[in-house]
């Protein structure tokens, strides 16, 4: 299954306008030339302000942390090469030398006869929160509200498992999923933890199986948000 890009750049940019939301940044990259797009949150990412930089592959891999460029650039080799989608957890260093811990989550983009021509998806920060101490007081307020939803819980253990993330990044993954398809937050976490149990019987290294759960949960429901600026609870 690929996202369709009609629309989709304008909802999440919606889905990121505030509270922990504001940690997850959209990408596109185009095979046939090469083309990268960054979402305002990525270029901040990447310490640049947005609109003064033109991303190419040579920047993005310029980006990577030396000792995990190598696991990206075969994981960009692979995902053209192959056309699939993707996920990846590694470390960033923006201009300023400060070192990011990103998931990037990638699925496909095709054009109207079906061909595989891109790959569109999302940052991730999960940069410990001991090192943005700023926004702790934020996340620390949405986890406690995390806290006393059982099936949220659930699925927010699942994804630290199957991403190697903490507590809080994890439901900020849920969240901006949640904000972006337009579902509520309670309904998503309860499909994506059922797929889990089903995909448990493969075994947790079935990765790719879950990364296309993931992405797709929400085409099993039903039950969109009338307002796309209110938060899904």
């Amino acid at each position: 299954m690929a996202w369709e890009l009609d629309g989709q750049t304008e909802a999440v940019e919606q889905a990121l306008t505030g509270g922990a939301a504001e940690s997850v940044g959209w990408f596109r990259f185009h095979f046939e030339d090469q083309r990268w797009e960054w979402s305002e949150h990525v270029q901040r990412l990447h310490g640049y302000e947005p609109g003064t930089v033109t991303p190419t592959t040579e920047l993005v891999l310029s980006h990577k942390h030396p000792a995990d460029r190598g696991k990206v650039t075969a994981t960009i080799n692979e995902m053209v090469a192959n056309r699939q989608a993707f996920s990846t957890r590694h470390r960033i260093v923006d201009t300023r030398g400060v070192v990011h811990h990103v998931v990037v989550v990638g699925d496909q983009i095709c054009d109207d006869n079906g061909e595989v021509i891109g790959t569109h998806g999302f940052y991730v920060d999960v940069t410990p929160q001991t090192k943005r101490p700023a926004e702790e007081a934020i996340t620390a307020k949405v986890a406690a509200i995390a806290e006393r939803r059982g099936v949220i819980d659930q699925t927010k253990g699942m994804l630290m498992l199957v991403y190697g993330i903490d507590d809080t990044a994890a439901f900020n993954l849920l969240k901006s999923l949640s904000q972006v398809r337009n579902i509520k937050l309670a309904l998503l976490a309860q499909q994506i933890a059922h797929d889990f149990c089903q995909l448990s019987a493969q075994g947790i290294a079935a990765r790719i199986g879950f990364d296309e759960l993931l992405l797709t949960a929400h085409e099993r429901l039903s039950d969109p948000i009338e307002d796309s600026q209110s938060t899904p609870a």
